[in-house]
């Protein structure tokens, strides 16, 4: 039987329960829905992948999302997967969201970090996290996995010890209603998982 709080008691001075919420966010699914949270800032058409980079305390510090290079205009350079001319696909401008999430840590170092991220990561951001010390990666899709950059990335970090996991959800969905929340003053709808896969 739980205990009632001395310390939580009503004016007329019946104690009041103190059992906490049941239905929170674990971290792991606080700091992946931060990382989709992030993608959304993206502007490609195609593509929003988003990152976020923890430490042993479960602080983030660093967020980022893929898009173009700061100062060269996402107006202008081009966003398309294929073309004629491979200058004209966004492959040669695209900053991924793990590079961007590394560049923009509000820490001194990344090293012992865990890196949430919606793709595993490629080859070059692979390179980027081992150099970087981060020890941990925890990705929520693998569907590129046969193409060489991938396997690339996977031996390279394997090699590095950095410890890699698909992302399994408690929740099925994770939805901010904006105006909910102003009728009512909730703040998150959160709907348990039928199954360990998102859609």
């Amino acid at each position: 039987m739980q205990k009632d709080c001395s310390l939580h008691t009503r004016a007329r001075g019946d104690a009041v329960s103190c059992k906490k919420r049941e239905d929170y966010l674990e971290w792991s699914e606080y700091f992946m829905a931060v990382a989709f949270l992030s993608a959304q800032r993206s502007k490609d058409p195609n593509s929003q992948v988003g990152a976020c980079i923890v430490n042993p305390e479960n602080k983030i510090v660093g967020i980022g999302y893929n898009g173009m290079p700061n100062g060269c205009s996402d107006d202008i350079l081009p966003w398309a997967r294929t073309a004629s001319d491979k200058l004209d696909t966004k492959y040669m401008y695209v900053c991924h969201a793990e590079l961007n999430a590394i560049l923009n840590k509000n820490s001194a170092d990344v090293k012992g970090c865990t890196m949430y991220v919606a793709l595993f990561p490629c080859n070059e951001c692979a390179k980027l996290i081992i150099q970087s010390g981060i020890s941990k990666v925890t990705y929520m899709s693998d569907k590129y996995r046969d193409m060489p950059e991938m396997k690339a990335s996977k031996l390279m970090l394997d090699m590095a010890g950095v410890q890699c996991s698909k992302f399994i959800p408690k929740n099925k969905t994770i939805t901010i209603d904006f105006e909910s929340i102003n009728k009512s003053g909730s703040c998150l709808e959160i709907s348990p998982s039928a199954s360990t896969t998102l859609a």
